[in-house]
């Protein structure tokens, strides 16, 4: 009798970045992540492809870079540009006799998106923002809501569901006096443990996908997750200003999608706020990692742990007051390095590797984790299985990873090359080297890029670029020049 391929439960973070207890930040409090760590493979260099929600979740599902697939905004469909992908989950489905499971913020869905639910045999949604308490609203519903609301309906009856209601911003922080199962995450967290145990009584493999939203904006969260957390304990980022030399585009400095919470209009700019707004960051971890706790706990209760592969994922990190930014839409290294854990059976534990690592290498590593075959798709150089490594953490599989982020409605295109030491990004049109602008910041004397040095090293600018020869030209949208 052929032995049943493993099972797979992928753990999706909204926001994440490295503030967790197992990646040495003595401030957090995730135990419920760190003992994940205890038993696998932590990848101290983990990026994204791209610091963007949703295309940082089509990334995962098709294993390809934004530059391959061409999919770089929160409006862009999976289905209308690449209408026979056959995305992570299906892949066990179809090759492993896996039933294909989502619960919460697995796609992101709104502005236009509607995720991919053929992905999937059961779907289950929930509100990524939400409030509980009236004074954290303005209006009668936040216009990050509507996206939630609106998804399934018609034009008309979007207009029918909107008509007389005042939408408007929410607030950037909630702290309720409530159990865990309140907020999404919790609720995600108690449908996953249903299923595992609905899994081990019929006994057949699964791939669920969980979705967690916290750390991501608004900051709603129980009160006793605050609790543990002091605001005085939280200093302000040494740099606080865009780096020397840094093309104006390169950051959006200040307002971004924050502008949707109050108050951070009226006081982005004071010292304290920025200290509470990273304190619920905190906050906001620990009650998300509790939930993760939950879960792996129902995992070894189940004796599910002995032949499931466990992964932990950030779509993408997020500034804390790092060059002035709260919040991720660039290339810098705060909005583009993610956690990134991996654990279960033919994986080494309570180890760490400094592998470059990327999103996309998450499918073609699962498939050969499982004994499944190698997915088909973009070219190979796109994504690596992370196997060797997870076998032997000294191994290397590569040298450098590639991301992106468009500026400007496309007028500043900006691709990346990230290897150990460096990070090299080239600016402009990439089919016109006129056009080309470059950053260059090292990582060994510069961790928080306060200097562009590309002027400086034209040498490494010029190796790093060669890299960009092996990958296929990005995928351009029409209205781009």
């Amino acid at each position: 009798m052929a032995k049943q391929p493993p099972n797979v439960l992928l753990i999706m973070v909204d926001d994440l970045k490295p503030v967790l207890g197992c990646y040495g930040d003595e401030l957090a409090k995730t135990q419920g992540i760190d003992r994940l760590a205890e038993r696998g493979v932590r990848f101290d260099l983990a990026y994204c492809n791209q610091a963007v929600c949703a295309p940082s979740r089509f990334n995962l599902m098709l294993g390809s870079l934004s530059t391959s697939s061409g999919l770089y905004g929160l409006w862009d469909s999976l289905r209308a540009t690449h209408p026979d992908a056959v995305t992570l989950p299906q892949h066990f489905k179809k090759h492993g006799g896996h039933t294909t499971v989502s619960i919460g913020k697995v796609y992101h869905v709104g502005h236009g998106n509607k995720g991919d639910d053929a992905s999937f045999d059961h779907v289950h949604k929930d509100k990524v923002v939400e409030y509980l308490l009236p004074s954290s609203q303005e209006a009668d519903i936040s216009k990050e809501e509507v996206f939630f609301e609106l998804e399934h309906l018609t034009r008309e009856e979007e207009k029918a569901f909107l008509k007389g209601k005042k939408i408007g911003r929410g607030a950037a922080i909630e702290m309720a006096d409530v159990e865990d199962n309140a907020y999404a995450d919790g609720r995600t967290a108690e449908r996953t443990i249903d299923y595992l145990k609905q899994f081990k009584a019929s006994g057949k493999p699964f791939f669920i996908c969980a979705g967690f939203a916290r750390p991501h904006l608004p900051f709603s969260a129980p009160k006793n997750y605050f609790d543990m957390h002091a605001v005085e304990d939280f200093e302000l980022p040494d740099v606080r200003e865009a780096p020397k030399g840094s093309p104006d585009y390169a950051l959006r400095v200040k307002f971004g999608e924050v502008k949707n919470y109050f108050p951070f209009n009226e006081r982005f700019d004071e010292d304290q706020f920025q200290r509470e707004v990273i304190r619920a960051y905190y906050a906001s971890t620990s009650y998300m990692s509790a939930q993760v706790g939950k879960v792996l706990d129902a995992l070894e209760e189940t004796g599910l742990d002995e032949n499931t592969i466990v992964v932990l994922w950030g779509d993408h990190g997020w500034h804390l007051g790092t060059h002035n930014r709260f919040s991720k839409h660039d290339n810098f290294e705060q909005a583009t390095r993610i956690p990134l854990i991996i654990a279960g059976p033919g994986v080494e534990s309570n180890v760490s590797s400094r592998q470059l690592a990327s999103t996309v290498d998450l499918y073609p590593t699962l498939a050969d984790l499982a004994g499944l075959p190698k997915p088909d798709g973009p070219q190979p150089i796109d994504r690596l299985s992370l196997v060797p490594v997870l076998r032997d953490p000294a191994e290397r599989v590569r040298d450098h990873i590639t991301h992106c982020y468009p500026r400007l409605n496309g007028k500043h295109f900006g691709w990346a090359v990230r290897n150990e030491r460096y990070r090299m990004v080239q600016w402009g049109n990439p089919t016109k080297p006129e056009s080309w602008v470059y950053e260059l910041y090292d990582y060994e004397t510069d961790p928080i890029e306060k200097k562009n040095i590309a002027d400086q090293h034209p040498e490494i600018i010029e190796a790093m670029r060669k890299k960009f020869d092996a990958y296929p030209a990005p995928v351009l949208k029409k209205h781009w020049p």
